[in-house]
C-alpha cells in the first residue's frame, strides 16, 4: 500500500518495512521546505508505529538526492529561520530511534549525501555519484557527518575539495556498505531482515545515545 503526499511517497511493504520515496523528479528530489517536512513528518509516524521496524529511503527517477533546494534558498526571506528548520528536520532524521537504509541511484551530494549519511546503512548502485560539491561555492561540507562514516582523512580530503566519487570508489573508503544492480530491492531485502531481528530497535537507541548531537535547534 502506497501513499502519496506530492514530494514523499510512502509504501508498506511489509508490516514490519516503509519505503520513503524522495518525489521531486523535476528538481533532482532536491529537499525543498515542503519535502524536509514531509520527511520529518513521516519519521516521527513512523517512530510511534508499533509495526514499523525499519525504513527504507530512496528518490525517483533515479536519483537519491540533490541536496537542498538552492532556489528556495536563495529567496528564503528569514535565514535563521531557515536554519532553524533545517536543524530539526537534520535531528528528526539523525535520531530516529529505528534502523534507516538509505538506498542510493545517481546524484547523491550536497545535503543529499547528509542524509544518505545520517541512515545507518547505505546500499548503492553503479549509477551512484556522491559528494559534497558545494564547497566549490563557498558552501560548508558536513565534516563532523562525513568522519562519522569514513575514516578522518578520507573525510577531509572529500570536504576540502569537493570531489564527486562514484559507486566503486564510495565502497571502497566506506562511504557506502554494498554496491548492487538494484539498490531499492536489495536495501527492502536488508531492511527486511533487520526487522526480524529482535534487537534491532533496541541497538539503534544505543548508537543514538552514544553518538555527539551534531544537530542543534
Amino acid at each position: 500500500m502506497s501513499t502519496n503526499d506530492g514530494v514523499l511517497i510512502r509504501s508498506r511493504i511489509d508490516e514490519s518495512v516503509v519505503l520513503l520515496t524522495l518525489n521531486r523528479p523535476t528538481a533532482r528530489n532536491a529537499l525543498s521546505s515542503e519535502l524536509r517536512h514531509a520527511l520529518s513528518d513521516a519519521l516521527d509516524e513512523l517512530s510511534s508505529d508499533q509495526t514499523c521496524r525499519a525504513v527504507v529511503i530512496t528518490g525517483s527517477d533515479g536519483v537519491f538526492c540533490a541536496g537542498f533546494d538552492l532556489k528556495e534558498l536563495a529567496h528564503s526571506e528569514s535565514p535563521e529561520e531557515l536554519f532553524a528548520e533545517a536543524a530539526a528536520y537534520h535531528r528528526s532524521v539523525h535520531e530516529f530511534p529505528k534502523p534507516l537504509v538509505a538506498a542510493i541511484s545517481g546524484h547523491a551530494v550536497a545535503g543529499g549525501l547528509d542524509l544518505a549519511l545520517m541512515c545507518d546503512i547505505r546500499i548503492a548502485d553503479a549509477t551512484a555519484q556522491l559528494g559534497q560539491p558545494q564547497v566549490k561555492m563557498g558552501v560548508p561540507a558536513a565534516f563532523d557527518l562525513v568522519s562519522s562514516v569514513v575514516s578522518e582523512p578520507v573525510a577531509r580530503e572529500l570536504c576540502l575539495t569537493g570531489r564527486v566519487v562514484d559507486a566503486s570508489e564510495a565502497r571502497r573508503i566506506g562511504l557506502v556498505n554494498q554496491v548492487a544492480d538494484d539498490c531499492v530491492d536489495e536495501a527492502l531485502k536488508l531492511a527486511s531482515s533487520i526487522a526480524e531481528a529482535p534487537g534491532g530497535d533496541a541497538l539503534k537507541r544505543d548508537i543514538i545515545s552514544s553518538q555527539p548531537n551534531l544537530f542543534t535547534v
